[in-house]
This record gives structure tokens, C-alpha cells and sequence, in this order.
């Protein structure tokens, strides 16, 4: 191998871009990872949860020594209106199996480990340093430009977030814009971890998912969400940018409103803000997965708009991770045969499509579509925050179940209801 040219060089080092160079490393490629944070994790936003399956595939019992936050053992989530809430509870024993589990974790902390699994097998991670244009010729990527100097390869790896300009100027990925993207915002709030275990119902090192939905994103596509870290809750909401014109607050309002929401105010209370961040999210699901397969290229993790929200849950860690070792294997395949041609790193679709990635993808792809409806987040959290309150306010007039619960039926409208829990029914 020459000093001037790479077998692989990965742009980004999230998720995705440091399995891949875990694995291409420990199989011998010489490796190159360039991350225009300061260091793995300094730009990387997530709400916090990590679901452990695919990475236990890599590294079983990871959790041993990598430093994730709390393992997730209860599960919330609430329907809010402006002063009131619903709350649903799940509790359950930590799992038997390591990869059943999910972990609360701070990107900035759990990067920089994975970034220093890939460095022990040889990969060379260089932080602080912009891509500004990759090399092609005759079609095929060949490189990349960056700090002003000329990097060859045989294989560039795309790992560079959401919005991947990269990608764009590639014409695989189709730009960002306000129907399959939101915008997140998120604080580290610094409790201690007496004061997290007393108020969420935890022992040392459990923790707790919350998700909130109807008033935190202004009565549109959005929610709240709060995940317990060991002495720390991440809180955060995320907006549908296509509704903005629909709100009549900002989004750092919304975030300061959810914040002083008499549900949301005594768990932080007494806190401290130590961070501060907000990101594009991608919300397309399987309808923004855009090519992911070129001559000499491969995209991945969000660049590949790999994130999936079906309402009880958000994903995005594990499918990145996933897909940084399926782009991992099908690099080292095309090594082997000396070809890589989009034909040659076809392999990569391939896997995916054969994996929980697509297959999730494929099986959810009508939820954004379901959840982009006001009236999840307005009328239906008002409903039943209002079935609620009149069940129990007692006042010395006497009413039938029916006679509480009819009126606020009315309200939302049966024809609504019976619509959207059809709609509901074939999205999920």
C-alpha cells in the first residue's frame, strides 16, 4: 500500500463510521477515519438510547466496558396538554439477555470509546478536519479533498449524518427538507444520582425511557423525550419542520414550555444545564433510504436516512451500527476480489435488505405518514387527559362511566377516531 492512498477512508466517526473501522482494521485494510468534530462524539446529538442487539454482535458484553449511562428498565409515555398529562408505565427486570437490553448513553463519552476500539486494531482517526470534496473519475469515487490535501482510495465510506452534502453532490442522496427531516433539540441536566434513582423509580444503574407526546411539539409531528443518564437526564423534543408555519412559538420556546410543564418541572428540578445541543433528524423512514451503493462508494447511518420513529420508540443507534458492519463486510468481499464497482460493493444492499434494517424499515413505512396528523398531538392527548380528569374528580354529582367518557368521544369526533385507528392499525 502506498502512503498516499487508503484501502477505505470513512467519513464521520459516529456509529457507523467507527464499526466500520473496527472491522475493516481487525481484518487488515488500512483504514482512515476523518471527523470534522474535535474528537468522536463532539457533534454527535442523539436523544440517548441505545438498543444493544447489534452491537453485542460485535462486541459481546460490551456494556462491561464501554460507558454506557443506565440500563433501561422502565418505560413511559405521556400524553400531554398544556397542563396535564396520561402517563403509560412499563417496568420489568433487566433482561437475561445482553442483547435484549437498551442502554441510556451520551454520545460524547460512548464515541470516543468505540473510536478507540477501531484505533487498538490500527485505524487512523484524524478529528478536527472538514471534507470538502471527494474524487471521482470516470464515475467511480476514488478519494477525498480535505484540509487542502488529496487523499486516495479504493473505497470511501460515507458516514456523515444526516444532512451528507457529500451524498448530495454524488446525486445518491436526495437534500434535506422539511417533510423528511426535524429539527432536535436537547439538555444534559446535571442530578445527582440519588436524586435520578428517587424520582424515576430507579436502583443504581437502571434507567428510564420517557416519551412525550401532544404539547411538547406544539399540538403537531413532534414529542418530548427523557432519558436517565447515571448522574444526568437528557431531555429534548424533536419538531416536524414541515409544520412551522402551523406554530406560533419557536422551537426554543417549546423546549422552555415543555421544561416548565407541571409533569416535566419536578423531575429536573434542582438541575443543572451542562449542555446544550440541537440537530436534524431525519423522520422519512423507509421512504428517505436513498441509494446507498456507488462505484468506489458506500453510504451509511444517517447519511442513509436510517432512523425509524413508530411512536413508542426511536431508533437510529442500532441501525447505524448495523449498517457500518454490513458496509464493513461487503468493503472486505470486494477487497478480496479486487473489485469496487457498485457491482462489487453490491453486497452491501444485499445484507441490508436481508436484516432487521430494511426489514423494520419496510414494515414501518407508513407510519410517518400516520403520525403526521395534528390530531395525535392535539385533540387525542386532550381527550384523554380530559377522560381523566372528570374519572376522577369527585364533586357529589353522580354520572355513568358512558356519561364521563361520551362527551370528550364527541369531541375528538368518532368518525376521526374510527379513521385514524384504522390508518393506525395497517401503519403498525
Amino acid at each position: 500500500m502506498s502512503e498516499d492512498k487508503f484501502d477505505v477512508i470513512i467519513v464521520g466517526a459516529g456509529l457507523a463510521g467507527c464499526i466500520s473501522a473496527y472491522l475493516l482494521a481487525k481484518a487488515g485494510l488500512e483504514t482512515l477515519v476523518i471527523e470534522r468534530g474535535n474528537f468522536p462524539g463532539s457533534k454527535n446529538v442523539t436523544g440517548g438510547r441505545l438498543y444493544a442487539h447489534s452491537i453485542e454482535k460485535i462486541f459481546p458484553n460490551f456494556a462491561e466496558e464501554a460507558p454506557v449511562e443506565r440500563c433501561i428498565v422502565h418505560e413511559k409515555v405521556s400524553f400531554m396538554d398544556g397542563s396535564s398529562s396520561v402517563t403509560l408505565d412499563y417496568a420489568s427486570p433487566e433482561a437475561a439477555d445482553p442483547g435484549s437490553r437498551s442502554y441510556a448513553v451520551l454520545r460524547s463519552k460512548f464515541d470516543q470509546w468505540l473510536a478507540e476500539q477501531a484505533e487498538s486494531e490500527g485505524a487512523s482517526i484524524v478529528p478536527g478536519v472538514h471534507v470538502d470534496d471527494l474524487i471521482v473519475r470516470d464515475g467511480k469515487v476514488c478519494g477525498v479533498i480535505a484540509g487542502g490535501e488529496e487523499m486516495e482510495a479504493d473505497v470511501v465510506l460515507l458516514a456523515d449524518g444526516v444532512n451528507s452534502m457529500l451524498g448530495q453532490k454524488l446525486g445518491m442522496v436526495t437534500g434535506v427538507n422539511a417533510h423528511n427531516t426535524g429539527v432536535g433539540v436537547k439538555e444534559v441536566i446535571e442530578l445527582s444520582r440519588q436524586q435520578i434513582n428517587d424520582r424515576f423509580g430507579c436502583m443504581d444503574n437502571e434507567g428510564a425511557a420517557w416519551l412525550f407526546v401532544g404539547s411538547p411539539s406544539d399540538g403537531q409531528m413532534g414529542g418530548g423525550f427523557l432519558y436517565t443518564n447515571e448522574d444526568s437526564v437528557s431531555l429534548g423534543l424533536v419538531f416536524g419542520l414541515h409544520n412551522i408555519d402551523k406554530v406560533s412559538k419557536s422551537i426554543p420556546q417549546m423546549m422552555e414550555d415543555f421544561k416548565n410543564h407541571p409533569t416535566v418541572k419536578p423531575l429536573i428540578a434542582g438541575g443543572k444545564t451542562v449542555e446544550y445541543s440541537a440537530h436534524v433528524v431525519p423522520e422519512g423512514g423507509y421512504d428517505m433510504v436513498p441509494k446507498m451503493v456507488g462505484d468506489g462508494v458506500l453510504i451509511a447511518g444517517d447519511a442513509a436516512g436510517l432512523c425509524l420513529n413508530i411512536g413508542f420508540t426511536i431508533r437510529g443507534m442500532d441501525l447505524a451500527i448495523a449498517s457500518g458492519e454490513a458496509a464493513a463486510n461487503a468493503i472486505i468481499k470486494a477487497k478480496e476480489a479486487g473489485d469496487f464497482s457498485e457491482a462489487g460493493l453490491a453486497s452491501y444492499k444485499t445484507t441490508l435488505d436481508n436484516s432487521f434494517v430494511m426489514k423494520d424499515l419496510q414494515l414501518y413505512k407508513k407510519v410517518p405518514g400516520f403520525l403526521d396528523n395534528p390530531r395525535m398531538f392535539n385533540q387525542y392527548p386532550t381527550m384523554m387527559t380530559g377522560i381523566m380528569k372528570d374519572l376522577y374528580t369527585m364533586n357529589g354529582t353522580s354520572a355513568p362511566l358512558r356519561k364521563i367518557v361520551m362527551p370528550h368521544l364527541k369531541q375528538a369526533g368518532f368518525m376521526n377516531l374510527i379513521k385514524d385507528g384504522f390508518k393506525g392499525a395497517t401503519a403498525l
